[in-house]
């Protein structure tokens, strides 16, 4: 594979089904040679955990002044076009994609390459094969946890790995079907709204999500948070 595109997301956790895409980079590749980029913020409508803040330095004010998915995606696909994506773990990053896409009803069914299923195949020495313990030992120098940047040393590393073992082992540098099934969100009830809503002025509760852009299950699990914790006589931010 000498052509693809480099992908790597950030998200407010690592739950696909939960959790939402706060930030994207992607390097196109073709013939061996990067020629173009795309990086973007996305707003997850819903504030970012303190721990996800330290991890990746992208803040609260850069989300909530970014598009939200559905400006955001369609061009992606767009830029991806007919080429296979490579990423460390890259099922990670296409379950989050394929929920995006689903919900916006854009058809996305993929090949892709993993660099860390190479890097496991390759180096069984190494006590890790995270993308960082992978780049310092081919000596790739880059600022970790952020979209762009990870997407970049993915690339690179590939670029390595191929070099050094898609002789021996070729098969791991062929495109394979990514395999992940998403269902279409439905939107919030009002009355899901009103519940909650009730629940935070009775209990003096700040809720984290704009109520608006969560999907009818985001809401049926937060009402259970919700009635679990006050019910405890927990009056704190939940989330």
């Amino acid at each position: 594979m000498n052509s693809y595109i480099s992908i790597d997301l950030e998200t407010t956790g690592l739950n696909p089904k939960l959790d939402k895409i706060i930030e994207i980079g992607a390097v196109k590749v073709i013939d061996g040679e990067a020629v173009d980029t795309f990086c973007a913020f996305l707003n997850p409508g819903r504030k970012l955990d303190d721990r996800i803040i330290e991890l990746t330095g992208i803040t609260q004010k850069e989300v909530d002044s970014a598009k939200e998915a559905k400006d955001i995606i369609p061009s992606l696909v767009e830029f991806i076009g007919d080429l296979p994506l490579l990423g460390h773990r890259i099922m990670f990053d296409y379950s989050f994609l394929k929920h995006a896409t689903v919900n916006l009803n854009i058809p996305f069914e993929k090949t892709g390459v993993d660099t860390l299923k190479i890097s496991r195949a390759c180096f069984s020495e190494l006590p890790s094969k995270k993308l960082t313990a992978m780049c310092e030992h081919y000596e790739i120098v880059y600022d970790a946890h952020r979209a762009y940047n990870d997407a970049e040393a993915t690339s690179k590393l590939y670029q390595y790995l191929k070099r050094d073992f898609e002789g021996k082992y070729p098969e791991l540098f062929t495109p394979e079907a990514l395999i992940y099934k998403a269902k279409k969100e439905s939107p919030i009830r009002p009355l899901q709204i009103k519940k909650i809503e009730t629940l935070l002025e009775r209990y003096k509760i700040e809720c984290p999500y704009d109520l608006t852009k969560m999907s009818r299950n985001e809401a049926s699990r937060y009402i259970d948070i919700l009635l679990a914790k006050c019910g405890n006589g927990k009056n704190r931010d939940i989330t």
